[in-house]
């Protein structure tokens, strides 16, 4: 194999950074932790072992898991093989997962213990041809029919193979506001880019020891925090119980000085008992994302954990994820704010026609980047639309201050971000509409102390039907994954529509807020 000289690919990263500190600790998860050397060397072990499953260049491999150590090794396994990760949401249900792995045609599937019964179920009439079993943080059984972690270790090196930057590394599924999930596809030299952005703007340094407690199958923990650490060398801490007492226990223990979570998890944080008992004085650096840190949140970080530098990193999954950064000098002066474009963006403001729109106005959000997709996994239309005038059509609409600051008011596609999770107010209201009794529904976001925005789903009955609160949330917990049940339903006679029947969800926010 001739080797291009030029060649940057993820698991290029990993092994310049155990090159230049292998002794230094790379990932600390539960009980097992691993120098860079070591975990350079467990990834190519491991990518000996699927290459032994005859997983090919550009295969797809599937994961359905909890944070882990098995976790980001599959990661780096997967990118030496030059095979494609598919991280897949381990809230989703059995028939969302097998919409997943039947639509990325996925040939391997990667469990651990929690969810080997929904993954068996999943994958049931799909291209799934093989299991692996990952084990997670604390001690848990193997699943029996599944090939074991450790035994794909082999103590072989992984095969050669022509691999480029421009090939894709992942396809991460959005929650789109179509009833089916897109896949993004992102290639290494589009992750890569992104990193760099993350590395510059949000002041990621190898000196730091970040603490990773959200899902790594989202791209904001995997991709915004966890590869642009390997890439210079920080220390990983992982977890899979973003739980406050756990969280401030781990923080303590591990003298952690970077941490990011959506503000519903910074607010449990402030809430828990611990948090003033809790040696706080070397987190430094912190993070939130996914949605608006409320300002009296923003006070009381400021007052309670007055060390604390705060960024807010807005984004999307088909940018890698991070688009633009507020930085810790303008949480205040610029509250509300997302932020400036990162070091590898461009962004601008712009009508249906494509023309910019004037400072203060309100306007669709789109991007240029190096950071974008490829294009969405077998949707060509879907990928014109989003690539219309040249452009990277966010779907989220926001105004520019004089300063060059944008905030986003609302979304073309009424996603609802609810504890950091992303539900497409779409996809629950087909499922609503499957009840029985139901004659019209919209669903909105409407602001929650916890959850920032809960999902709540205004009904209106068919002539003669009796609906109860308490019958149609059941019917939705059968029909839906948890996080995207309504919080709250609301019984109404009529929806406000204007005068071509288009419904007015503004006025219902609104009206219920």
């Amino acid at each position: 194999m001739s080797t291009p000289h030029n060649r940057q690919t993820l698991g290029d990263l990993l092994r310049r950074s155990a090159k230049r500190m292998p002794d230094k600790l790379a990932v600390r998860c539960g009980q097992t932790d691993w120098t860079f050397a070591e975990f350079d060397r467990v990834s190519d072990r491991l990518a000996a072992g699927l290459a032994g499953l005859n997983v090919q260049l550009g295969d797809r491999v599937a994961v359905l898991a909890r944070n882990s150590h098995a976790f980001v090794a599959l990661r780096f396994a997967l990118a030496r093989l030059g095979a494609v990760i598919v991280p897949i949401n381990y809230m989703l249900n059995a028939s969302e997962v097998r919409y997943i792995l039947d639509h990325a045609g996925a040939t391997v599937l990667c469990v651990d213990t929690e969810m080997a019964a929904v993954g068996r179920e999943a994958s049931q009439g799909t291209a799934v041809r093989e299991w692996v079993w990952l084990p997670s943080e604390g001690p848990s059984a193997p699943v029996a029919d599944a090939r074991r972690f450790e035994d794909l270790l082999l103590e072989a090196a992984p095969p050669a193979r022509e691999l480029d930057g421009r090939q894709v590394a992942q396809i991460i599924y959005t929650s789109g506001t179509e009833s089916a999930p897109k896949g993004a596809l992102l290639t290494h030299e589009a992750v890569i880019a992104e990193y760099v952005t993350c590395l510059v703007d949000a002041e990621i340094h190898e000196r730091d020891t970040l603490l990773h407690a959200l899902p790594l199958y989202h791209c904001a923990q995997l991709d915004a925090f966890f590869g642009p650490a390997v890439y210079v060398g920080a220390t990983s801490v992982i977890t899979a119980k973003p739980t406050p007492d756990n969280l401030l226990a781990l923080i303590t223990a591990n003298g952690i000085n970077s941490f990011f979570a959506p503000p519903t998890v910074w607010i449990s944080l402030l809430r828990s008992p611990l948090f003033d008992q809790t040696d706080l004085s070397r987190l430094a650096k912190g993070y939130y994302g996914a949605s608006i840190m409320p300002v009296e949140v923003l006070k009381e970080l400021q007052r309670r954990a007055p060390q604390l530098r705060l960024w807010n990193l807005y984004g999307q999954t088909e940018i890698a994820p991070v688009a633009t950064v507020l930085r810790p000098e303008d949480q205040m002066r610029k509250a509300g704010s997302a932020g400036k474009p990162g070091l590898n963006i461009e962004t601008r403001l712009v009508d249906d026609d494509m023309n910019d729109v004037p400072q203060g106005e309100v306007g669709e959000i789109v991007h240029r980047s190096p950071q974008l997709l490829t294009g969405y996994y077998n949707a060509p239309e879907q990928t014109a639309k989003a690539f219309a005038g040249g452009w990277f059509h966010s779907g989220d609409l926001g105004v520019m201050d004089a300063e060059g600051y944008l905030t986003v008011v609302d979304r073309k596609k009424d996603m609802i971000k609810t504890g950091g999770e992303n539900v497409s107010s779409r996809e629950v209201e087909e499922a609503i509409y499957t009840i029985p009794g139901v004659s019209e529904v919209a669903v909105i976001g409407l602001p929650h102390e916890r959850w920032i925005e809960m999902v709540t789903a205004v009904i209106v009955a068919k002539e003669g039907a009796v609906l109860s609160e308490d019958g149609l949330l059941a019917a939705c917990r059968e029909r839906l994954a948890t996080y995207k049940v309504p919080k709250r339903i609301i019984l109404t006679d009529a929806l406000p529509k204007n005068p071509s029947g288009k419904l007015l969800k503004r006025e219902l926010r609104k009206q219920w807020a």
